[in-house]
């Protein structure tokens, strides 16, 4: 168990956006169990925005960890890399997790100079030798993503955590102007949102299927628009061209716009990708078409009727290719609009 002195926690999780939300839950139940403790987080730089300004967090230490990997001798990266590690061993962690189960999130939770370095034990990691950074490891039970993370709380008093709170009120709370004026001149009909990228090509579901999905919500009488992030622009323009305008595309760059957008919702459509995870926190409906991953670790939290999956023998491959596979074409674009509907 933490003993009462401990008061400063460092919670190691860097990306991408749906692992960071699925964390959200332990942050929650730490900040419940230890009301006063100073709670820091380390993330990628290009995330950290999701988590500025969240109530429960006290310091947020961003790093460029993916850059620096390609990087690591220039002088640049350098003094970025003796920054970020003078900023996490200040911070003065008592007790710092590794929520992240590899070199990169051992390494900089060891880094802290806790006295207390918690993560998942070796079988439980994703890189089973980064359990050498560890001083503590925890056999983590559950499938999901969340439940791994938050029975690490076992180091904290003994038990882990049964319930998963994302608090989504905290999350993103700050309504951008821009996103104010796009939601105001909208018509009234439901706001369904269709989120088509993803992490890899073979999670990504066929745009000319997404089209029809559009073209049928539209004619449902739903307002269907497509947040777009960048580098996916291509992909809006296809669903939105081969839709015949049934779909719009709007720039959700800014996380805050996202989740207004989400909010606003009442459904939001997609693939194993972080949007999908980052409304179903916001309390916002979702429905997942989930290819190469397993949805009972990767789909929306204790939501398994918000997912659509066709089981084949080669299921749960957790492989990437360089366009979507039979587990995706094999749910046809009536399944996800009736399922929707």
């Amino acid at each position: 168990a933490v003993p009462a002195s401990a008061e400063r926690f460092l919670l190691v999780r860097t990306s991408a956006m749906g692992d960071i939300v699925h964390c959200l839950p332990f942050l929650t139940a730490l900040r419940a169990r230890f009301p006063n403790a100073e709670i820091a987080w380390v993330v990628e730089k290009v995330w950290s925005p999701i988590l500025d300004g969240h109530p429960d967090i006290d310091r947020l230490i961003p790093v460029r960890a993916k850059a620096w990997r390609k990087k690591p001798w220039s002088a640049g990266n350098r003094s970025e890399i003796r920054t970020a590690l003078g900023q996490i061993r200040d911070f003065g962690a008592d007790v710092a997790f590794d929520l992240m189960g590899n070199h990169k999130g051992a390494v900089l939770a060891r880094a802290s100079g806790a006295a207390r370095v918690v993560g998942p034990s070796a079988r439980c990691r994703r890189e089973r030798s980064s359990a050498r950074w560890m001083k503590e490891t925890i056999d983590v039970e559950g499938v999901h993503a969340v439940d791994r993370a938050l029975a690490l709380l076992a180091a904290v008093d003994g038990n882990p955590s049964g319930v998963a709170d994302f608090s989504g009120h905290k999350l993103l709370a700050r309504e951008p102007a821009a996103a104010r004026a796009f939601l105001d001149q909208r018509d009234e009909r439901p706001l369904v949102l269709i989120q088509a990228g993803a992490g890899w090509a073979n999670k990504i579901y066929p745009l000319p299927w997404w089209a029809e999905v559009a073209r049928a919500l539209d004619g449902a009488g739903y307002d269907v628009v497509l947040p777009t992030a960048p580098g996916e622009e291509h992909l809006a323009t296809e669903i939105v061209e081969r839709s015949k305008g049934a779909a719009r595309a709007v720039d959700a760059t800014d996380f805050r716009f996202l989740a207004a957008l989400l909010r606003a919702a009442r459904l939001l459509l997609g693939g194993d990708t972080g949007p999908v995870h980052l409304a179903h926190a916001l309390g916002t409906g979702v429905l997942s078409i989930i290819g190469p991953t397993d949805p009972a670790r990767n789909g929306p939290y204790d939501a398994p009727e918000r997912v659509l999956f066709h089981p084949l023998p080669c299921s749960y491959c957790y492989k990437r290719y360089d366009g979507p596979r039979a587990c995706l074409l094999s749910i046809p674009p009536q399944r996800v609009v009736e399922k929707a509907i």
